[in-house]
């Protein structure tokens, strides 16, 4: 009888052993299973993030004045995003943030996205809820809640003469501040149904010129730098007489 007591409470070492085995294997299918949930979650994002670039180039489809300028932006974001030392997570929202950044124009009217000429108050008010309904449009998607951010305050500016929010300084996100730089040099370098492009230089110049006032100085510095080592990638750029760039500098 105290045999068999000691025997249950002492496993012998083959019974360990066994124990062990299960054990272990309990584990590693746990991890399978775990990177399993990893990969089809992946698998979502990627096709939730698909699924928005289809709107995304939808609305520029119509447009052929704005056509690549989500590309465009998305890539020079993500690549000042790199120069800046953020984390390859980091780098990955900034870039996607900046390629949907103006996802919101689905909800402007033609009328006023394609129109020539300034617009009036009432057209501003239409195009400046661009960056809040591309925000809601996004913010469904929990992974994607600082890329919304991104989305929502890249028109801010450092002075706290932007929109939506009027957000100065530190207050407006990085990723934001980093699609602002982007969008607003590709803006500047494309032509526009209310305006002509500006030359490669002239704009470079007026990164420059706004860094630390309505620019983040970092952020601007990053990407002169960028722009500087590489060919221009902007098809647009010098396609027509340049404006000044006073009256080129506000990106729709």
């Amino acid at each position: 009888m105290a045999a068999r007591v000691a025997s249950a409470a002492f496993p012998s070492g083959d019974d360990l052993a066994a124990a062990y085995r299960r054990l272990s294997a309990a584990y590693e299918q746990t991890l399978r299973y775990a990177e399993d949930v990893k990969g089809l979650y992946a698998q979502v994002q990627r096709s939730v993030c698909q699924s928005l670039l289809g709107l995304a180039n939808a609305l520029e489809a119509k447009d052929a004045y704005t056509r690549g300028h989500s590309d465009r932006v998305g890539a020079s974001s993500r690549s000042v995003a790199v120069a800046l030392g953020l984390r390859p997570q980091e780098v990955e929202i900034v870039g996607q943030a900046g390629l949907l950044h103006d996802i919101g124009k689905i909800g402007v009217p033609e009328t006023v996205l394609r129109k020539h000429g300034e617009l009036d108050a009432q057209e501003w008010a239409l195009m400046r809820k661009h960056p809040l309904i591309g925000a809601q449009i996004v913010s469904p998607f929990e992974f994607f809640a600082t890329g919304a951010l991104a989305i929502r305050h890249h028109h801010e500016r450092l002075d706290g003469s932007g929109y939506p929010d009027g957000l100065a300084g530190e207050a407006i996100p990085i990723g934001a501040r980093i699609v602002a730089v982007a969008d607003v040099y590709d803006a500047l370098t494309s032509n526009r149904p209310y305006r002509a492009a500006l030359p490669r230089e002239a704009a470079l110049e007026y990164l420059a010129r706004q860094a630390g006032r309505t620019l983040d100085g970092r952020a601007v510095a990053a990407f002169v730098a960028l722009a500087r080592e590489s060919p221009p990638a902007n098809p647009h750029v010098g396609a027509r007489r340049a404006l000044a760039a006073r009256d080129a500098a506000t990106p729709r």
